[in-house]
């Protein structure tokens, strides 16, 4: 069986968890989040904790148990404390401003690029070369950081572009005579 999925989801006081209609709701201070259950996990709730456990012997119902529990501890997280993703711009000129639920980038090309900000994602922009995105869902403040990232990754020449603040971007030497 998962390690992973033999130690309980400890529910924190304000956190209330439902578990009915094939369904997962985690609610919170910063908000409510739902995930959908699955056949091959028994899913049970005792004594402010959610614990997980495979429903037969198969391989792929002990990897769905630690999946689905480490999922229902990041809804847990999210309404409680909340995720929190940073990036940086590196480049001359490169800023990035946000106006409402729109997100505005200068990165270098001849239009400004714009997003506008997904459900539950929060965006600020301390200064004009930093971005940073707070939300409850962890996955689509994930995939949005992403998807603002590939608008232009590092490149491996002189390190512009737009990257997350904890990335290395190793540097490559230009060629020589």
């Amino acid at each position: 069986m998962s390690r992973v999925a033999k130690q309980p989801v400890v529910i924190p006081a304000g956190v209330e968890v439902a578990i009915k209609d094939g369904q997962i709701a985690v609610k919170g201070t910063g908000g409510q989040l739902a995930i959908a259950e699955n056949a091959l996990v028994a899913v049970s709730q005792d004594a402010g904790a959610v614990k997980f456990a495979p429903a037969n012997d198969s391989r792929e119902a002990d990897a769905l148990a630690g999946t689905l529990r480490q999922l229902v501890n990041n809804m847990v997280i999210g309404v409680t404390k909340g995720f929190e993703r940073k990036l940086n711009l590196v480049g001359v000129g490169f800023k990035a401003a946000v106006n409402g639920n729109k997100l505005n980038l200068a990165v270098g090309y001849s239009h400004p690029v714009e997003f506008v900000l997904p459900e539950g994602v929060t965006a600020a922009t301390p200064t004009p070369t930093e971005i940073v995105l707070k939300g409850a869902n962890k996955q689509v403040l994930g995939q949005f950081a992403a998807v603002v990232r590939q608008v232009r990754p590092p490149e491996p020449y002189k390190g512009k572009g737009i990257r997350y603040s904890d990335e290395v971007v190793t540097i490559k030497e230009t060629k020589k005579k």
